[in-house]
């Protein structure tokens, strides 16, 4: 059976959140729609968690659904929530085109949408995005490896796990990574593209292909955290899993910010992880709705710059980033 990011198992975090229609009773006469395409990854979990407190502790009361990755599903709920008169719908949509008749609805019924994460594709419709900026975020990770690499000498065998071209979230992850080894050809040479699709079997395949025939691969960075699992796996079979200063150790760089992020940064395996700022993402997304009720129109897009962790500062952030709030609940459970 293959694995992918959306069929991604995560336990108990899933069980907790649910996977139906609840309703999280609070205070104050502002009601918001929390409408998710699924509850299948950490990312998502710790997010709905989030904006659970944060709306409690404004007074709003939440409504909660879950699409199952069915456009047509989603669209029936956003219906559904406009007859209930909710003030705002947060989306996250699996199609950032056929999201575009959900926008529509809420244009027309005057309720303000933010979709979170996932920008839609370019329309007349209006509505609000909150997205990290991918793009600057990956450049900034793979900046901090180069200067490792430089300053470890030599030159540099680079793998780049690329996610599903069809998610522009992956397509700027790419592009960020390239940014920053186009311009240090004379250290480190790409010789390996894996399209992984955000499929962890298809990761797995094209990462032992690509060590089978460039045994030599001393950089890698994946472009999600999710996939940790599966290289890991690869890298020990090649005995290439080495801690930072131990010989053979692979300059590894992720993205995202998730639990196994953290474990492996402490562990001295993960040498960097751009991180999504989830704190600050749903801070912003329920700020525009706030600017939107005051009758203020904010930017299409907002983007969180996140930041990047590493083994030096990882004690001194890890509280800013959402994978260590996830981890420190499993170590309790």
């Amino acid at each position: 059976m293959q694995v992918t990011r959306r069929a991604f198992t995560v336990g108990a975090l899933v069980a907790a959140a649910g996977s139906m229609s609840v309703m999280v009773k609070a205070e104050g006469n502002k009601t918001v729609a929390l409408l998710f395409d699924s509850l299948v990854s950490p990312f998502w979990v710790s997010g709905i968690e989030i904006m659970r407190e944060k709306a409690k502790a404004k007074g709003w009361t939440t409504l909660e659904n879950i699409s199952n990755f069915d456009d047509n599903k989603q669209f029936e709920q956003v219906k559904a929530m406009i007859s209930r008169k909710v003030d705002g719908i947060l989306i996250i949509q699996t199609d950032a085109k056929a999201v575009i008749p959900a926008i529509r609805a809420a244009n027309a019924a005057n309720i303000p949408m933010v979709h979170f994460n996932r920008p839609p594709a370019k329309s007349d419709a209006y509505s609000v995005a909150i997205q990290a900026d991918n793009r600057k975020i990956m450049q900034d990770t793979v900046n901090f490896m180069v200067s490792q690499a430089k300053q470890m000498g030599g030159k540099y065998k680079a793998c780049i796990l690329i996610g599903d071209l069809g998610d522009v979230n992956a397509i700027q992850r790419r592009d960020g990574f390239f940014d920053v080894v186009n311009k240090n050809k004379d250290i480190i040479d790409v010789v390996a593209r894996i399209a992984t699709e955000w499929n962890a079997d298809k990761a797995f395949a094209g990462l032992t292909n690509a060590i089978q025939a460039n045994p030599d691969i001393n950089f890698l960075v994946t472009s999600s955290d999710f996939l940790h699992p599966q290289i890991e796996q690869v890298l020990k079979a090649a005995n290439k899993w080495h801690k930072k200063g131990e010989a053979g150790h692979v300059l590894f760089g992720g993205f995202d910010g998730d639990e196994g992020a953290y474990a492996r940064l402490q562990d001295g395996y993960l040498d960097a992880c751009g991180v999504q700022n989830l704190f600050l993402e749903v801070d912003m997304a329920f700020g525009a709705f706030e600017d939107l009720w005051a009758g203020k129109k904010p930017d299409k897009l907002l983007l969180d710059p996140g930041f990047v962790i590493t083994q030096d500062d990882l004690m001194a952030k890890r509280d800013q980033m959402w994978g260590y709030t996830v981890w420190k609940k499993m170590q309790k459970g």
